[in-house]
């Protein structure tokens, strides 16, 4: 009796209603829930280019956000050839690997690069538009001397004109020096008695007109593109007196 004198019936219902909202509230903020991100699946940054030394290993690596459901592909881009599916590597290159860091980069690892490998990759993501990224791996070789064509030791009559060849492979191109082994200065001609000399000569061919005999000796073919290491080729100029 004193409750319902202290309490009406309409008031009764108030707190009734108002402490079954509270309960359903309480139960709904401990139901756990799956949050579904609104961020679109796309890719972070860009995939850098890289410039790599034949033999040595190159990563291109691709950063995804908000894969989802959504898978990982890397091909080449040259040919379309799939490479990978997620880590799975579906081609028979031994050399080529694909990981995942657990979080969203994907890189591709080709291991030993050869000239070969030298191209385009793509990263794909098989959403319903398929997004494509891009980067390129360029290859660079030492220098190598061609021997078939580079002279070799060599016997000439003194007051008779000859050169020295000197051919070489590499990316990218090599240059081409001399120089003489002895580290005495090279004589070239320039008039009838008149020399000058040099430390270093720059050139694929070194021309002697009208040799003299104290240009005779060693000299040395050096190949350089800044790709180490440098290679040189020891060519020996004898110079018969008359």
């Amino acid at each position: 009796m004193a409750a319902s004198r202290l309490f009406g019936a309409p008031h009764l219902f108030i707190i009734l209603v108002t402490l079954i909202a509270l309960s359903r509230q309480s139960f709904q903020d401990n139901w756990p829930t799956t949050r579904v991100s609104s961020e679109e699946t796309d890719f972070v940054g860009s995939i850098k280019n890289l410039t790599v030394q034949v033999g040595k290993d190159a990563v291109l690596s691709c950063t995804v956000n908000n894969l989802g459901r959504y898978k990982v592909a890397w091909l080449r881009a040259e040919d379309q050839t799939v490479l990978s599916l997620q880590t799975k590597v579906v081609t028979h290159n031994s050399r080529i690997s694909v990981t995942f860091d657990g979080l969203r980069t994907w890189e591709l690892r080709i291991r030993h690069v050869k000239e070969s490998d030298k191209g385009c990759y793509m990263c794909e993501i098989n959403t319903s538009t398929l997004k494509i990224q891009k980067g390129c791996i360029d290859v660079s070789v030492p220098p190598d001397i061609i021997n078939d064509e580079t002279s070799g030791d060599i016997s000439v009559l003194e007051g008779e004109n000859t050169t020295l060849s000197c051919r070489a492979t590499g990316k990218p191109r090599p240059r081409i020096s001399w120089s003489r082994e002895d580290g005495r200065r090279i004589l070239i001609r320039k008039g009838p008695k008149d020399f000058i000399e040099v430390d270093t000569y720059n050139g694929s061919h070194l021309r002697f007109h009208r040799l003299d005999r104290r240009q005779m000796g060693a000299y040395l073919c050096i190949a350089s593109n800044d790709v180490p290491p440098a290679v040189s080729k020891r060519i020996v100029l004898n110079v018969n007196c008359k």
